[in-house]
């Protein structure tokens, strides 16, 4: 296991070298500048205008500035927003709580909705139940995130009322950020009316980002359990007298879980995708909504931490998936 462990993280150095110098050269070939863009129309000498650049260090080569940067990357420091002079990593950190809280919700409503989904619709394969929910599976796959959410908003905030139209709690209610999870602040305080809107605040964002990976999640548990349930040993469990349920849950949901925790890491980097419309859409203060105010003010040094760090993470995702794989199915290990 620890060789398997050792050859998965090797795989992470020249993924990460790549990541890194994608994330700095796309950033820098978007038009703009981003001291013109910090300064505005605001009358600026052209003196200042270049010590501006200096400070920054944007007055040099592209290729002495992708040094610079990825000597800072290793070190640790990830630069200074261009806009608000504060470190980028800084904060990344304060804002990163609220987008991983989104998708956290996000792909467990996916998950505890779409695998016994799949599940039922394998074993009722031909029903109806199985025809609508491949259906609904296509159509929910199939829907643009910004229309969904926007629809969302319009049913259920504007015409019904029923939850909020954004942000992550009421104004009315102020919570300690201490651990910057919304519903854990919230619940740590003891305050049942801050606790009740942070969680109305999180349910129409969850079910929107949780859509796509929800659909997906049916389909492929389905198509993998109708796979696994045509095996010998599924046979030989059944010919034993065995429950259904212990065939279906034991014996062969475990084998079917594969190709699904591909498709769920997957998910992971499409969440962190979707997020910053999500984010955008419902004012939600995370990295996403973050990253799309930082390319309208051309902020680099955020956008390339914000890109490179997102990157990271879903390394470190595919990373546990590949654990994941060895844990379940021993023989991948070697």
């Amino acid at each position: 296991m620890l060789r398997f462990l050792f050859s998965r993280i090797l795989l992470i150095i020249p993924t990460f070298i790549g990541v890194t110098f994608l994330a700095f050269l796309l950033i820098h070939l978007v038009p703009g500048d981003p001291i013109e863009a910090r300064v505005g129309e605001h009358g600026i000498t052209e003196e200042r205008l270049a010590e501006l650049r200096h400070e920054f260090g944007y007055d040099q080569p592209l290729w002495k500035q992708f040094i610079d940067y990825e000597i800072g990357v290793l070190q640790g420091d990830f630069g200074v927003s261009v806009v608000t002079r504060e470190p980028v990593l800084k904060e990344f950190i304060t804002l990163f709580p609220a987008t991983i809280e989104l998708s956290l919700a996000a792909i467990l409503f996916a998950m505890l909705i779409g695998l016994p989904l799949g599940v039922i619709a394998a074993v009722k394969r031909g029903s109806a139940f199985d025809y609508g929910l491949m259906g609904i599976s296509v159509t929910g796959a199939s829907m643009p995130i910004f229309w969904w959410g926007l629809m969302m908003i319009l049913v259920f905030s504007v015409s019904l009322g029923i939850t909020p139209v954004s942000g992550r709690i009421s104004d009315v209610f102020f919570v300690e950020p201490w651990s910057g999870f919304m519903t854990v602040d919230c619940a740590w305080s003891e305050d049942e009316g801050a606790c009740a809107s942070a969680w109305s605040h999180l349910v129409l964002p969850t079910i929107v980002l949780g859509t796509i990976p929800l659909a997906i999640i049916a389909r492929m548990t389905r198509s993998s359990m109708l796979e696994v349930l045509n095996e010998d040993y599924v046979r030989t469990a059944r010919a034993k007298g065995l429950s259904g349920n212990r065939v279906v849950i034991v014996h062969a949901l475990r084998n079917a879980l594969i190709p699904v925790v591909t498709v769920i890491g997957l998910s992971v980097s499409g969440l962190l995708g979707g997020a910053i419309l999500t984010e955008t859409i419902f004012s939600w203060p995370g990295v996403g909504h973050w990253l799309v105010e930082s390319i309208a003010r051309r902020d680099y040094p955020v956008l390339q931490t914000g890109t490179l760090l997102i990157a990271v993470l879903v390394i470190l995702v595919n990373l546990g998936v590949d654990l994941l794989y060895g844990f379940l199915n021993p023989r991948i290990r070697r």
